[in-house]
């Protein structure tokens, strides 16, 4: 198990509780993701330091991938006991599909066991530099500009909330935190593995780069929170275009065709993050939207997308889920 003897003494008490009495209705119950990593670990101390203890539980997600998993699992078991909050651990199996590599595998079963089994609120412990990873990684696959604001502080998640409290705060500001209240947490021997995508954009390129550039992290969170403005700014458009050409559920043909194909294609990227359908790649959005463009009266363009189907009849473009 590793503690922090930082002597810094960060205001994270006082940030965090800000952030929480901004977003909490007063009998919304909250369920704090814990992996036993620092991150976690200070979260619900913090939780339970400003008095939300009465409405909180805990989830750990045991992966099964470390020889060390069921040493983890009791750690957090031990921890909620001291701090008195009721914890659930959930065994997942973590099956790299073709296409899903083994980090995306564990990440879709953890966030699956975490809404079986969170309450009102999902609280997760994501900090600075998780999110310039995360802006990075999106930007180096060709994100566009919703890609690139990263992780929300907030959004839906299912029928919960997912609220991320430390998203502003540095790796050193919370180890500092745990050091001052003489927490300790474990190490996961895989964060250490550069051959994982985000292990070696944490471990190498971020780096390199914040040699270089030492505000490195903190410009690219600022960065992320420019493009998170930006993609709020391009939903409201497409709320204003589905309300001017839309016929209950579907677009109208006719009035579509007069939009320009930027504003087609942030149309319909909204509409199928509205729906949780899978947006495809660029390419494929922007080929379907020109067909729809250009298409007569006898043509009827269709993509067709892990949710179901886009397609044109009629006069109108539907949305067809798959049975």
């Amino acid at each position: 198990m590793a503690a922090s003897r930082n002597s810094l003494s960060p205001d994270l008490p006082e940030r965090v509780g800000a952030f929480l009495v901004a977003r909490l209705g007063p009998d919304e119950r909250l369920t704090v993701g814990l992996s036993g990593g620092c991150d976690s670990v200070v979260l619900l101390h913090l939780l339970a330091r400003l008095g939300y203890t009465a409405r909180l539980d805990a989830i750990h997600v045991h992966h099964g991938l470390s020889a060390n998993a069921d040493a983890w699992a009791q750690f957090c078991a031990d921890y909620c006991t001291r701090l008195g909050i009721p914890l659930s651990i959930r065994r997942v199996v973590v099956d790299p599909s073709p296409g899903l590599g083994l980090e995306a595998a564990a990440r879709e079963a953890r966030y699956a066991a975490f809404a079986e089994t969170a309450r009102d609120c999902l609280l997760l412990a994501q900090h600075r530099g998780d999110q310039a990873e995360t802006v990075l990684f999106n930007l180096l696959r060709g994100a566009g500009v919703t890609g690139a604001a990263g992780m929300p502080a907030e959004r839906a998640f299912g029928k919960l909330r997912l609220l991320r409290p430390l998203l502003d705060c540095s790796r050193a500001d919370i180890e500092a935190y745990a050091g001052e209240v003489g927490l300790s947490w474990v190490d996961d021997e895989s964060n250490a593995d550069t051959s994982l995508t985000r292990n070696f954009l944490r471990h190498e390129a971020l780096a390199a780069l914040n040699q270089r550039f030492p505000a490195a992290e903190a410009s690219l969170a600022q960065a992320a929170r420019h493009f998170g403005e930006a993609a709020c700014l391009l939903d409201d458009l497409a709320v204003i275009d589905w309300q001017q050409i839309s016929d209950n559920d579907a677009l109208r043909l006719s009035a579509l065709k007069t939009l320009s194909l930027p504003r087609l294609k942030n149309l319909l990227r909204y509409r199928l993050r509205q729906l949780g359908w899978q947006v495809p790649v660029a390419s494929r959005l922007e080929e379907f939207a020109r067909q729809l463009q250009s298409a007569g009266p006898d043509r009827h363009p269709e993509l067709r997308l892990p949710g179901g189907r886009m397609r044109a009849a009629r006069g109108l473009l539907h949305w067809l889920p798959e049975k």
